[in-house]
Formats: C-alpha cells, sequence, structure tokens
C-alpha cells in the first residue's frame, strides 16, 4: 500500500462525516468558530481511533465489524435524522393551528455530537484490520497508527470546511434546514447500510 492510497482511503472515509458536518453547520448556521473546531475534532479523533481500534483487534474483530457496523451506523443516523424531522413536522403542525412556536433547532449538543462522530465512523474499524493485512503482507508507507493519524487529519479538514459551508447555506435556507438535515441523515444512514450489505 502507497501513501496515496492512504490519503484517498482517507478522503473516502471522511466522506460521511463531511455530509453531517455541513449538515450541522445548516442547522446551526451562528455556531461559532471554536464549536466548529470541536465539531471538525470529534470526528477526526473518531476516524483515528476506529482503524487503530481495528489494527490492534486484529482479524478476530473483522467478522464482528463487517456484521455489525452498517447495522449500527444506519440506526444512530436514522434516530438523529428522524428526530430532526419530526421536530419540523411537530413546529409546522402547531404553525398551522396558530399556536406559538419556538424554533425546534437546538444547538449541537455533546451527545448528539458523539453519536454522529460513531456513525460516521464505524466503518473505519475494517480499515484498521486492512491496514495489519497489508502491513503483514505487502507493508505500509508507515507505522498503521501514522495511517489512522492520516485519515484523522484529512477527516478533521473536509469537515471544519463541511460546517463551514453548511453555515453559509443555511443561512440561505434558515427555515428549512432541520428537515433537509434529517433527510441526509437518513440518506447518509441508509447508504451506510446498503454498502455494508453489499
Amino acid at each position: 500500500m502507497q501513501l496515496y492510497e492512504i490519503l484517498l482511503i482517507g478522503v473516502a472515509l471522511s466522506m460521511d462525516a463531511f455530509a453531517v458536518g455541513m449538515t450541522n453547520g445548516m442547522t446551526e448556521p451562528k455556531m461559532r468558530f471554536w464549536k466548529m473546531l470541536i465539531v471538525a475534532g470529534t470526528y477526526a479523533l473518531f476516524q483515528f481511533l476506529m482503524p487503530v481500534l481495528g489494527y490492534y483487534c486484529g482479524y478476530a474483530f473483522a467478522t464482528l465489524v463487517s456484521k455489525i457496523a452498517p447495522w449500527l451506523g444506519f440506526a444512530l443516523l436514522a434516530v438523529i435524522g428522524g428526530k430532526m424531522i419530526f421536530d419540523f413536522a411537530m413546529e409546522r403542525i402547531k404553525k398551522r393551528r396558530g399556536e406559538e412556536t419556538v424554533p425546534t433547532a437546538k444547538p449541537l449538543g455533546a451527545g448528539k455530537l458523539l453519536l454522529q462522530a460513531v456513525a460516521t465512523s464505524i466503518d473505519a474499524l475494517a480499515v484498521g484490520v486492512t491496514l495489519l493485512a497489508e502491513e503483514t503482507s505487502v507493508g505500509l508507507p508507515m507505522h498503521a497508527v501514522l495511517c489512522a493519524l492520516t485519515i484523522g487529519a484529512i477527516t478533521f479538514a473536509l469537515s471544519l470546511l463541511a460546517v463551514f459551508l453548511g453555515k453559509k447555506i443555511g443561512n440561505r435556507f434558515a427555515g428549512g434546514a432541520g428537515l433537509l438535515g434529517g433527510i441526509i441523515l437518513l440518506a447518509i444512514g441508509i447508504k451506510i447500510l446498503v454498502e455494508g450489505l453489499l
């Protein structure tokens, strides 16, 4: 495995975090820069830790990961996305009834952020097993932990960009951002499930 392949793996693994980060920016367009750094850093941390965990747990862990990861990722994102859609629908119903509504788009909390980070990085466990296999067969350009650190760094940069872009979009489409964000999270969850089953 060459360095460019590690970089491509990093980009591929960070795509789900990119999409979810953009959703967070859309639903919280006034997010401060320090919070954007925390969001990107959390995604990056999990994208770093999961391959390391997969690498050190080895082949015995590979079968379990391949069976559970798609379902777990789907379930976590479906719950978060479903709640966003439900909150949006309830707000619309209250508006139609003439009831006073309080905006349901709450700032991103630590619990929700951790669920998102796990859901978007769980497939990286299998990458850790792949790194172990590559190291024992043809070799890696650097130690597996440094490969995982590279993946984490790529995720950090792309996630930070995603939150920033989401904020810009969210400012324009503030009314429907919660609905759109929920649909995006559900779509990513379905994608993770379908990819895992195929």
